[in-house]
């Protein structure tokens, strides 16, 4: 109801501006102006006695009106009836019927208002007091009749004021069921097209409710006894003294007769605006179905509706085209029949443009009152002037009366006065007042001045000017500066004063003023505009499909005018919604939770503003699963067939897609259901293919777009008789377990199939040459049989044939197996290699022949091996390999061979048993390929603009090495790489010094050898020159992947390559590459001096081939590898990288000129003096102290710490190592040093085990030390003083 009303609130705004642009003038009240009546009773008033009686009758006037009545035409005196009261300033009478009767007050009433201008009437208001009478005290006989006729019980209810509404029930208060079989006439009786024995009853209860004075009232209850004509003869005598009976005779099918109305044509009247109600009630056996058409026409489609089971036409608001014939017909199987309802339209008195309205006129003005009418038959009119004829009321030359119009010219001052216009037929009549006044006032604006209008952009804006003078003031416009008048385009100036803009914009807000003129004066009023945008839904809410008990969100978002507060509301149905948690309400959304099937419908969010609204609708279904179907039944029973029917259950809103039948074998799988058959969701029936000795029991589920639904009830069981089987084992096969046998299997029947008791298989076979016979054999509760004493892979034709107790099955089909196989006698010949490139052979033999390999080939094994490396640096393998062609291939490709090598090979062939001898070994040779990269790769000697970098042969040489490639390139603060230089090497350099490089304070590095098939790939290195005296910056390994990989190169075992680090401020940047199958790929890094090899950190990649490590402690160096984790059983790694991270380097005062740190170094100096002193007093009494120490303590420049014990200096290794002493500590530089160097990958390159992969990619561990190194180190570390470097200096001055 709420939705109906938003939906019609553009039209009522519509009809409202109309009403506005077209009102009467309107007489301020300050104004002298006679009476008009401003609200009166209806025409039609029926009291209750228990209420008092109110006569409504206001009305305003200057001065004031008076009032007084009339009842039934004569004066009604108020003030001699002590329980009739007149209010203050009113004339509307208050009865008090607590101490009247109410029939004193019957009558018709009419009320006057006037004063010294003039005197206005209601209409006649006819009082009537309602009534519900008794209904007479009567008692019915049972009514016995025959099964089959038609009945009608009567109601005629007593008549009351208004009429009664009646409806039927029984004992228990609740309504009779009805149907196109029986159902309620319009007069209240009840009528039955043919009687049933289930309408047999003894409570058939006609009420009739009294709406005005709500009450109900029964009739006394009538008892219906319906037989049937077998017992109708037996019971006759027990009703004859009692009972009515009625239509003896049997009852046969018959065609229909209207009970309602009579004959074959009828006639009916009805008054314009009123309801039409045609029915028509029809017998028959089977029961008639009505219909309805227009003669003459066509059925007014949206203001007629069938009602009563189609019995009832109903026609709202009936116009003069509704007249004509219309025809219902009552249709069964055995005939029709019809009956033609004339209908006669008539109208009481209705206006046609509207009752006259006021005039309002200055002296010496004209004006015209109208009271036009219509109506059928056309009504007469009558004028009257203050209540009384026309006629009758004194002359006046200024008035002159034609049919429905008076016509005023010349008026003057005493022409003031209050006309009635009468318009009546038998039917009903109107009546109106329309007062003349005459009057002299200048203009006044009724609009309150500085009016705030506000609209809606791109919507029509009304701006009033509500205006009044005598004569009429003219009105004009103004907008701010007043310019010009608003007159035209886009301005629409109405006659009442109102100013429209049809479509505002934002341009139009503003200012605007009023000018009201006429000749007595001027006056002049401003009101503002003001634009708003439109509020609009921009989200709608979309249509759901939700299945029960799931949720569901509808949105609706809004846009709106930032001065505008939107409501929103939700409806269902266009009812509020229900009051349930369930349903969840936010700003911009409706949730359901649980939902159910009484959640469905439309849903309908409403925004409102206090100027526009904005709607959108969605439709919920609520879907579910279909209910089981019921009732199976099974007909049409044959030996192998059966059809079953079923009646669907309810579907849920989702339609039935298919039926699912199953069956449950109950002699064979008892509690097991299988599928059977699946039929159309539009078929309630199935014929069922069934096989022989089988218990069927069935049931049916039924599916839609939701799921599958709860089986249905199970039908009866149904046998079917046994029979010979119908089919033989399927996959029929025959092959040997061992090179003299042959085993023949099947796939077994099961017992569905099996058709009847006592099921075993005839099994046959015969060797498949000219003149072989059937052996046969009989195999029960088996599926394999196994034939011995074969030759040795030899054809043989097999078939099985199913048999059980009622006979054989078909004859069944030959399969073809073969005995047992025995390994290959012969190896293939004339095998020989073509080298395609250095990784890559084809190679050739000719096949075995096919009696030779006993058995079904499976193909060809090429065993090969390296015999050894051309190149003298490099062991030989002799690690055999296999590449197995399968097929009778003669010729196939072998991949991932390493250049520069000589390879040995021999071809098997091999079948299921196994491998046939190898064939005789041949050789070949692989040519040169490029190099694989440097194994290492370090900075020596660097200074301001030089330094010296060293590396070490590729592991793999792949051929004869020609030269190395250097390739460098500075590098800024912002990581970018500045212009290339080249140098070519010769074959036995293993360094070069790099001098001016004072033009950047680091560079990057790439290294890579040559042979004649080519350059290999780089190593890569990017190392910062030395800032100053005495400070660098250590060298850092750097990825550099070639963005190619070799051509015609065997993958390695591992799939990554040119894995390398940078270190960078916030971490170290690990890279690689990789072309695995694996997508889990991962970087794990572990501290170098971690002892615990569990402690590797992971760290996730996401499909990059690059990882910033930002977890890394400066000064610590770690042991980094790439990992992929896929279908291996083991990870796949990379090589192990090592990166150190420096120390952070910090500025630090120089503390060796601090006072403080002078004093200390004294005192500490003057303590070591004393030890020494008491350590040389000791020695002289007798203590050891080797020469070896001592001298030592004078020729290292490293303070040795003493022990606690005996305060001697503790001994150290003098080996080559130069391993650092026990208690040392890290330089102030910050730069932590390692037992072996990690700042580049050169200290790892001597005496090292580490091995190369087939393409030439470094997998193995680095190893071994360099002693250089750390010596360099030594020399060229510098930091800031601190106390271990002073005790140093200390020591070697003592």
């Amino acid at each position: 109801m709420m939705m109906m009303e938003l939906r019609h609130l553009d039209a009522a705004l519509l009809v409202l501006i109309l009403g506005h642009l077209s009102s009467a003038l309107e007489v301020p009240l300050d104004l002298p102006q006679p009476p008009t009546i401003t609200h009166q009773s209806p025409k039609e008033y029926i009291m209750d006695p228990r209420e008092n009686i109110i006569i409504h009758c206001d009305a305003k006037g200057k001065p004031h009106p008076s009032f007084s009545w009339t009842r039934n035409g004569t004066h009604f005196d108020v003030e001699q009836d002590p329980n009739v009261i007149m209010r203050p300033h009113s004339g509307t009478l208050v009865v008090d019927l607590s101490r009247a009767r109410p029939e004193n007050f019957e009558g018709v009433f009419q009320c006057t208002a006037r004063n010294k201008y003039g005197s206005a009437v209601s209409n006649n208001i006819v009082i009537r007091q309602s009534k519900s009478p008794l209904w007479s005290k009567e008692k019915f006989k049972p009514i016995v009749v025959q099964e089959g006729v038609s009945l009608v019980l009567p109601c005629r209810p007593p008549a009351g004021l208004p009429p009664p509404i009646i409806f039927w029930m029984d004992n228990n208060f609740q309504k009779l069921p009805q149907s196109k079989r029986v159902s309620q006439s319009l007069n209240g009786d009840l009528y039955f097209s043919n009687v049933r024995r289930e309408d047999s009853r003894n409570d058939y209860i006609c009420y009739a409710r009294f709406t005005h004075t709500q009450t109900i009232q029964q009739k006394q209850p009538i008892t219906v006894k319906v037989l049937n004509p077998d017992a109708i003869n037996d019971t006759m005598a027990d009703y004859y003294n009692d009972t009515e009976l009625l239509n003896e005779a049997p009852v046969d099918e018959r065609k229909p007769t209207f009970l309602i109305p009579s004959g074959h044509s009828s006639a009916k009247m009805v008054l314009r605006g009123h309801v039409l109600e045609m029915e028509c009630i029809a017998e028959g056996l089977p029961t008639p179905e009505v219909s309805w058409t227009k003669v003459s026409g066509d059925l007014p489609g949206r203001r007629a509706s069938f009602l009563h089971f189609n019995k009832t036409l109903r026609i709202v608001n009936v116009s003069e085209s509704d007249a004509g014939d219309y025809r219902c017909t009552a249709r069964n199987q055995l005939g029709s029949a019809q009956h033609t309802i004339s209908v006669a339209v008539k109208a009481a008195p209705y206006w046609i443009s509207g009752p006259p309205k006021n005039l309002v006129l200055a002296p010496g003005e004209s004006g015209v009152l109208t009271c036009r009418a219509s109506g059928t038959p056309k009504p007469s009119i009558m004028w009257s002037r203050n209540g009384g004829p026309i006629e009758n009321s004194p002359k006046d030359i200024s008035r002159k009366v034609e049919d429905d119009t008076i016509i005023f010219t010349d008026v003057q001052t005493d022409s003031s006065a209050v006309y009635q216009c009468n318009i009546s037929n038998p039917y009903g009549y109107l009546l109106s007042n329309a007062f003349v006044n005459v009057l002299s006032e200048p203009p006044r604006v009724l609009t309150p001045a500085n009016k705030l209008y506000q609209v809606i952009e791109n919507r029509p804006a009304l701006m009033d000017c509500s205006s009044f003078g005598s004569p009429i003031p003219k009105i004009t416009w103004f907008k701010d500066s007043r310019a010009s008048t608003l007159d035209g385009d886009p301005y629409i100036l109405h006659d009442n004063g109102t100013l429209e803009i049809q479509v505002a914009q934002a341009q139009h807000k503003g200012k605007y003023t009023c000018v009201a003129t006429n000749m007595l004066g001027i006056y002049e009023n401003h009101v503002y505009l003001e634009t708003k945008e439109p509020t609009h839904i921009i989200k709608l809410p979309d249509d759901k499909v939700v299945q029960r008990g799931r949720s569901v969100l509808f949105e609706c978002k809004v846009k709106h005018d930032k001065d505008l507060f939107p409501s929103l509301i939700w409806l269902k149905d266009d009812e509020e919604l229900p009051d349930d948690e369930r349903f969840i309400v936010e700003f911009d959304s409706l949730s359901i939770t649980d939902v159910s099937e009484r959640d469905a419908g439309t849903y309908t969010c409403i925004v409102n503003t206090t100027l526009d609204h904005d709607s959108a609708t969605a439709e919920l279904t609520v879907v579910g699963r279909p209910d089981p179907p019921t009732d199976l039944e099974l007909t049409d029973q044959k030996k192998r067939s059966v059809q079953l029917t079923w009646i669907p259950g309810e579907e849920h809103n989702s339609p039935i897609e298919e039926f699912v039948i199953q069956y449950e074998d109950s002699l064979h799988r008892r509690g097991h259901w299988h599928d059977l058959a699946r039929v159309p969701g539009t078929k309630t029936t199935a014929h069922l293919k069934l096989s022989p000795h089988v218990y069927y029991t069935f049931r049916v589920l039924a599916r839609n777009a939701v799921g599958l639904s709860e089986p249905s009830s199970p039908s009866r069981m149904y046998k079917t008789d046994p029979a010979a089987p119908d089919q033989n084992p399927k996959d029929v096969r025959g092959s040997g377990t061992e090179h003299n046998n042959l085993v023949i299997t099947w796939q077994p029947l099961s017992g569905l199939q099996s058709n009847g008791p006592g099921l075993h298989y005839k099994v046959s076979w015969r060797q498949k040459r000219p003149g072989s016979d059937w052996t046969t054999v009989t195999v029960a509760n088996n599926s394999r049989f196994t034939v011995s004493g074969t030759p040795t892979f030899s054809p043989y034709e097999i078939k099985v044939q199913a048999v059980n107790d009622h006979g054989d099955g078909p004859e069944p089909a030959v399969a073809l197996g073969y005995s047992g196989e025995d390994l290959p006698l012969s190896a293939p010949t004339n095998v020989r290699a073509t080298v395609v490139n250095s990784t890559l052979a084809e190679l050739h033999w000719d096949p075995v022949p096919l009696h030779l390999i006993r058995g079904h080939v499976q193909g060809y094994k090429v065993y090969y091996w390296r015999r050894h490396n051309l190149h003298k640096h490099n062991p030989d393998h002799m690690e055999k390999r296999i590449l197995t062609f399968s097929g009778n291939h003669s010729h196939g490709m072998l991949p991932g061979l390493h250049p520069f090598s000589h390879y040995s090979f021999n071809v098997r062939v091999f079948n299921k048993k196994g491998d046939g001898p190898p064939s005789t070994a041949q050789q070949f040779k692989t040519p040169e390929g490029e190099p694989g990269p440097p194994v290492s790769l370090s900075v020596t000697d660097p200074s301001l603009d030089s330094l010296t970098l060293e590396w070490s042969p590729p592991h793999e040489h792949n051929g004869h090495i020609t030269g190395y490639d250097l390739k460098y390139q500075p590098v800024n603060n912002s990581n970018e790489l500045g212009p290339e230089e080249e140098l070519a090497l010769a074959a036995n350099e293993t360094s070069v010094t790099l001098k001016n490089l004072k033009y950047s304070p680091r560079y990057r590095f790439y290294l890579n050898a040559r042979t004649s098939a080519g350059a290999g790939p780089a190593f890569s290195l990017e190392h910062a020159v030395k800032l100053e005296e005495g400070n660098t910056q250590t060298s850092h390994p750097v990825a550099w992947s070639p963005r190619r990989r070799p051509i015609n190169k065997a993958r390695p075992a591992s799939p990554f390559a040119n894995v390398s680090s940078s270190v960078e401020e916030d971490g170290a940047l690990i890279s690689w590459e990789y072309w695995g199958p694996e997508k889990n790929v991962y970087v794990e890094y572990i501290a170098d001096n971690s002892e615990d090899e569990e402690e590797w950190q992971k760290e996730l990649v996401n499909g990059s081939q690059n990882v910033k490590l930002k977890g890394l402690k400066g000064g610590l160096s770690y042991r980094v590898r790439v990992v992929a984790q896929g279908h291996h059983e083991q990870p796949l790694h990379s090589e192990e990288l090592f990166v150190t991270v420096p120390a952070v380097t910090s500025r630090q005062v120089d503390i060796a000129t601090q006072g403080w740190f002078i004093g200390l170094m004294c005192a500490i100096a003057l303590l070591i003096l004393v030890l020494l002193i008491i350590c040389f007093i000791q020695r002289n009494k007798g203590g050891k102290y080797p020469v070896k120490e001592k001298e030592d303590a004078h020729t290292d420049p490293e303070f040795q710490p003493m022990k606690d014990d005996d305060c001697t200096f503790v001994e150290y290794s003098d080996n080559e190592d130069h391993k650092p002493l026990k208690g040392s500590r890290t330089p102030s530089n910050g730069t932590v040093k390692r037992d072996d160097s990690d700042d580049s990958l050169v200290d790892y390159g001597e005496g090292g085990d580490g091995q190369f992969n087939e393409d030439g990619s470094f997998i193995g561990q680095y190893s071994g030390k360099s002693s250089s190194r750390d010596n360099a180190e030594g020399q060229e570390s510098s930091g800031a003083p601190s106390p271990i470097n002073a005790m140093n200096s200390l020591n070697s001055f003592v």
